[in-house]
């Protein structure tokens, strides 16, 4: 079994990503089936409750206020309707619903709020997951006495290129809930976005911190730039398809016991390359028309996909 390390360097990730492809994915599949089962992708169904009007200005997110990307607002959805999709995607076959609101730090009212819509998901079966933003002690608390399973809080990218993609939250402002989350009980889902103008070794960068981590994040969701008009990331060279794969398998490599997660970008991937991020290490995705605000594989395709793979979703608990 492959050991799990916290003190990785940058130096060490960067030769990881570096190494030869073939030598790499050989490397990150062995190890992925040291804990997954190769042929098992989970399902997750992430809905956003809450939509537009963030005070934040990350360059790649059509929610935020400060670009004009045509998105209309929408309020914080009653809990009953929150409920009623969550069932919807539990018969599509997911055995997670995350619920995301475009909040800059939600007050303990919304916290209050979205804590009854994690009851009444959780009352269901199904692994709950919520993305609200940064949270103090109490309302992490508040969360884990709902029951809430995960909470996604990406880091994004390196500490050295976060400034060139967001200024209105700090590296230390994430650090910081996800520490919070970790006293709380709660799960991590943090991971980052790719393709958004960054190098290798700002990829690298970004693992180590992930990597750093003690316990590594139980989940690691690796996202491709979806590029909306109106945002400042709009028109940003593409990444190169198998640099993708790289990260995925050095993400693989350096958290073995984490789940990673090919999350958005996949409407711009083809079937042959979502196959070689599942083989390299990946093992969840999003199920769905939308992923937020953003276009993603329908459930029709993604079954497609995976039966081309022998591959299945995960049964429900």
């Amino acid at each position: 079994m492959t050991e799990l390390r916290h003190d990785w360097t940058i130096d060490e990730a960067d030769a990881i990503i570096a190494r030869p492809f073939h030598d790499l994915l050989a490397a990150a599949h062995a190890v992925h089936r040291e804990t997954f089962e190769a042929h098992v992708v989970e399902a997750a169904m992430l809905l956003s409750i809450k939509t537009g009007a963030c005070p934040e200005d990350c360059a790649y997110c059509p929610q935020s206020s400060a670009w004009n990307t045509g998105l209309e607002p929408a309020r914080l959805m009653p809990t009953t309707e929150i409920v009623e999709a969550a069932e919807r995607a539990r018969e599509a076959g997911a055995t997670r619903f995350c619920m995301g609101a475009a909040w800059r730090s939600p007050n303990d009212r919304q916290v209050g709020e979205v804590a009854a819509a994690v009851r009444g998901v959780g009352e269901l079966g199904m692994e709950t997951c919520v993305t609200l933003g940064m949270l103090t002690a109490d309302q992490a608390a508040t969360l884990a006495n709902a029951g809430l399973d995960y909470y996604n809080h990406n880091l994004d990218t390196s500490p050295e290129f976060y400034g060139e993609i967001i200024t209105t939250r700090t590296y230390e402002d994430r650090i910081e809930t996800l520490g919070h989350l970790r006293d709380a009980g709660i799960k991590l889902c943090t991971g980052g976005i790719v393709g958004m103008g960054e190098t290798r070794r700002d990829r690298a960068g970004l693992l180590v911190q992930l990597a750093r981590l003690d316990p590594h994040p139980e989940s690691v969701p690796i996202n491709l730039l979806v590029q909306v008009p109106g945002t400042p990331l709009f028109g940003t060279d593409e990444l190169e398809p198998l640099e993708l794969v790289r990260t995925i398998a050095a993400a693989r490599l350096m958290m073995p016991r984490s789940v990673v997660r090919l999350s958005a970008g996949r409407s711009d991937m083809s079937d042959e390359l979502q196959a070689l991020c599942l083989h390299a290490g990946a093992s969840s995705i999003f199920l769905g028309d939308q992923l937020l605000t953003t276009t993603n594989p329908g459930v029709d395709h993604d079954r497609a996909l995976l039966e081309h793979l022998d591959t299945t979703f995960a049964p429900s608990a």
